[in-house]
């Protein structure tokens, strides 16, 4: 890339936090086995992998009960794009709406699946997780949904059925495809100050992490497992963070 297109390039990252981690996770080889597992990720990927006090996914345990705002969501109806990006399956927004909470408002850039979940509740971890990942000026704001087989979920069950098989660019995704359909009736969730969990690891997330599960088929969990047996960071160490959750 001449030098121009680096400035143009450089200017294109600073006004999209998010594309700027994407495109530092594609720079940078990781992975969640063999030498670029996520105990090298602060080597191969980015040193605060490593040497970061708030880092996530995290077990909820010992939480605190605390006034939290509610989670204002106004949502699209539809994903535009799905992909299989080599780390996950994720659903992609041009326009994704909006989560508020309190004073801040936060744009639904993308959603995506870990197999299992990266989050435990006392110790446990559940089937799977799903993660909605937004933006805000200076970080990101993100719901994770753990997911346990139950009764089929429509939305899901389209994701499982529609989901490129093999590593590409993003193809259009099924308009049936409502990330409002994945989450489960209850509102309570817990809040604590953490990560990305994939490189570069970023310490600028507030995670609103559901506590009740999102119940889908067993053979769907299953379709994913097949491409993903095991994309899920390991939990991090708490060190001095408060686990908030809603009274």
């Amino acid at each position: 890339m001449n030098r121009r297109g680096m400035m143009k390039g450089m200017a294109a990252l600073a006004l999209c936090p998010l594309c700027a981690a994407d495109a530092f996770a594609q720079a940078a080889h990781w992975s969640y086995e063999g030498r670029t597992n996520p105990a090298n990720w602060g080597r191969v990927a980015n040193k605060v992998c490593a040497t970061g006090t708030q880092q996530s996914p995290v077990d909820i345990a010992g939480t605190v009960r605390a006034e939290l705002p509610k989670l204002e969501l106004a949502w699209a109806k539809s994903a535009d794009t799905i992909v299989n990006n080599g780390h996950t399956i994720e659903l992609e927004f041009h326009d994704g709406g909006t989560l508020k909470v309190g004073d801040d408002s936060y744009t639904l850039t993308q959603f995506h699946f870990h197999h299992p979940s990266e989050h435990h509740i006392d110790g446990k971890p559940a089937a799977m997780e799903v993660h909605f990942v937004h933006t805000i000026a200076g970080g990101y704001g993100v719901i994770g949904a753990l997911m346990k087989a139950g009764a089929s979920n429509a939305v899901f069950k389209t994701i499982a059925a529609t989901m490129p098989q093999q590593e590409g660019p993003p193809v259009r995704a099924d308009p049936a495809i409502d990330p409002n359909g994945l989450l489960p009736a209850g509102r309570s969730y817990f809040r604590y100050a953490g990560s990305l969990t994939t490189p570069p690891c970023a310490e600028t997330v507030a995670w609103f992490v559901l506590a009740d599960p999102l119940e889908v088929a067993e053979s769907d969990i299953a379709a994913f497992a097949k491409l993903y047996a095991d994309n899920a960071r390991p939990v991090q160490q708490l060190h001095r963070r408060f686990l908030l959750r809603t009274m």
